[in-house]
């Protein structure tokens, strides 16, 4: 399950996300629709097992604290919780956010994910960050000893930086502590404060060569602290991987609740079959809380996905995965076989290219195919 909470106390420059900044924030309002909402869909899916529930925003660390421990009483009373259920929730380094740890700890919290992108305190301005690099190593610090699991962000290829700066800083946000640290390269993205600058010349971009080396150099020392490659952007101590994440890039169910937020859910359709249900919320908070209170929900789009798509969609998140693909698994999720969704010509090339690994049961990329990820995707998936 994942719980979206739209709103931040400042748009960031390079973010394209669904978040919202306003004046005033009426929790009550939407902590009310929220749990509307997650009932509302419990009544139709039924008491399904529950393996993790994902406060995502936003910034969901700027929630009240009783409104957290709500919705997870909500989600494991109206669902059936599997004894090791994870439940993340994201926070800035910022005083405001770090002084809510504790009590999102008592509320049920046991893992939390640090929006640190940076230990660099010009870095961190350029990125519009409210926190400063010595805020960012005091949360780190106190959501080590708070939480059993933590895991933080970093963004790379960040405007001036170089090879040497990013192994220095990698190391030393790694020696902190975490079994998990999600690593992103800094892209633009349209519509964003970033896209406009870099429009005018104002923000000069780390060429493609850089940015490659940066990624390899992000595995290399990742690798010496322990933290393996588990997903392109993503790093951990062997079984410490996000639970909930497997489940969008293994293809697997989860519900989406607030606004703008996405599901993938399996549930009979008209012919009274196993199906998947695209689902997408409406994306504005107002109209999607004005919505709740009158319907029950805010969906916008609840849509029954037909061959090919759940292939292309299952081939796009789990190529990601240095697991790669079970092609067993995949037959039996998308009625497609594994082989018949990809272009013969492409696949041989990136096998012979060593992109690729295929054994006949699993197909996964390589580290250089991963390097390449985007574009090979682009021409292999039907």
């Amino acid at each position: 399950m994942y719980i979206h909470w739209p709103f931040c106390l400042a748009k960031c420059p390079y973010c394209d996300f669904n978040s919202h900044v306003r004046d005033q924030v009426p929790q009550a309002r939407f902590a009310r629709a929220l749990r509307t909402e997650l009932a509302t869909e419990a009544a139709r899916l039924g008491p399904r097992p529950l393996a993790s529930i994902f406060f995502g925003g936003g910034t969901p660390s700027l929630m009240a604290p009783d409104t957290v421990a709500a919705l997870i009483a909500d989600a494991c009373r109206l669902f059936r919780p599997l004894p090791d259920l994870e439940i993340t929730l994201e926070a800035n380094p910022t005083s405001v956010e770090v002084g809510r740890l504790r009590a999102f700890r008592a509320a049920g919290v046991n893992r939390v994910s640090l929006g640190v992108q940076a230990l660099e305190d010009e870095a961190l301005r350029l990125l519009g960050r409210a926190h400063s690099a010595a805020e960012a190593v005091a949360a780190l610090e106190l959501a080590r000893s708070t939480f059993p699991r933590i895991s933080f962000d970093l963004i790379y290829a960040r405007p001036g930086q170089d090879l040497p700066a990013w192994r220095a800083e990698l190391d030393r946000a790694l020696a902190l502590a975490a079994d998990h640290l999600s690593l992103y390269q800094l892209t633009i993205e349209p519509g964003t404060r970033f896209e406009a600058l870099h429009r005018q010349g104002l923000l000069a971009m780390p060429d493609g060569e850089l940015g490659a080396a940066l990624y390899e150099e992000t595995a290399a020392v990742a690798a010496g602290h322990g933290l393996l490659a588990y997903e392109v952007s993503n790093y951990a101590v062997p079984g410490s991987e996000s639970r909930h994440n497997l489940a969008y890039w293994r293809y697997g169910d989860y519900l989406g609740i607030g606004p703008g937020a996405h599901g993938r859910i399996t549930r009979p359709g008209p012919d009274g079959l196993p199906a998947i249900f695209a689902t997408r919320r409406h994306r504005a908070p107002e109209p999607w809380a004005e919505r709740v209170e009158r319907c029950g929900h805010g969906l916008r789009e609840d849509t029954r996905l037909v061959a090919p798509e759940p292939a292309r969609e299952m081939l796009l998140m789990g190529l990601r995965l240095s697991e790669g693909i079970e092609a067993g698994r995949f037959a039996a999720r998308t009625g497609v076989a594994l082989v018949d969704a990809l272009e013969p010509a492409i696949l041989e090339a990136a096998l012979e290219a060593d992109y690729l690994r295929w054994d006949g049961a699993c197909l996964a990329a390589t580290p250089a195919g991963r390097l390449r990820l985007e574009a090979l995707l682009g021409a292999l998936v039907r």
